[in-house]
């Protein structure tokens, strides 16, 4: 595919300015604040930036994570919360560094699981997200418990996964975002100001994921020739 300044596609060209679009269109008519439309905006480029391997993604990253951690708070929704402010706050930093330090050729090494640490991956997910559904059920103000810990349990091992620039933390985004989706779509029907532009905002990254794998997956069998 034809690439233009920078590095980029068509594709991510038209994908970037499609969402973007949208997030102003969704911001006018749904009278979101500016804050919601920037938690929004650097989402979009922090997914598009990490599919690239480009280490501006931990840069947009770190703005998302804190905003998005103030409109998990007003919704109640208090695993993400703490998700994003002890984990991706820190993991930002940590990212960043380690990317900047695994990179031939101004690109980012990319590398892939075996069978076992795929089984090992799907298996920690799933009792993580059982145990820690059952503790966010004991708190009175929680909304979707189980939910709200699968979606923080696969943020947590996609993020480490991404960390250690392995592919498959794209295969678990794919699973995250389809629940995270879900999870929105719950609070909008339950009323929240903020799910609307949220649901959007999770299916472009739903999306991202898939183009992400896609890349990844290129990018791993480069690095094994």
């Amino acid at each position: 595919m034809k690439t233009y300044a920078g590095g980029w596609n068509l594709y991510e060209l038209v994908w970037l300015s499609l969402f973007s679009g949208m997030a102003i269109v969704l911001t006018v008519l749904m009278k979101d604040t500016l804050f919601g439309f920037t938690v929004f905006l650097t989402g979009v480029l922090c997914v598009v930036l990490a599919a690239k391997g480009n280490l501006m993604t931990y840069v947009f990253g770190m703005y998302n994570t804190l905003g998005y951690a103030y409109l998990a708070w007003g919704n109640g929704l208090f695993g993400e919360v703490g998700l994003n402010l002890l984990f991706f706050v820190p993991m930002n930093i940590i990212g960043f560094v380690m990317w900047k330090n695994h990179r031939q050729g101004g690109k980012l090494t990319m590398l892939q699981l075996n069978k076992r640490g795929l089984l090992l991956v799907a298996a920690v997910c799933a009792a993580g997200s059982v145990a820690l559904g059952f503790g966010l059920s004991l708190i009175e103000a929680q909304n979707s418990p189980y939910i709200d810990a699968t979606t923080t349990v696969l943020s947590v091992m996609a993020t480490l996964l991404m960390v250690k620039r392995y592919k498959e933390q794209w295969l678990v985004y794919i699973v995250l975002n389809m629940f995270t989706v879900l999870l929105w779509a719950i609070r909008t029907a339950e009323g929240s100001p903020d799910g609307g532009m949220m649901i959007i905002m999770w299916s472009a990254y739903l999306i991202n994921a898939l183009y992400g794998y896609y890349t990844w997956n290129k990018g791993a069998k480069e690095a094994l020739q």
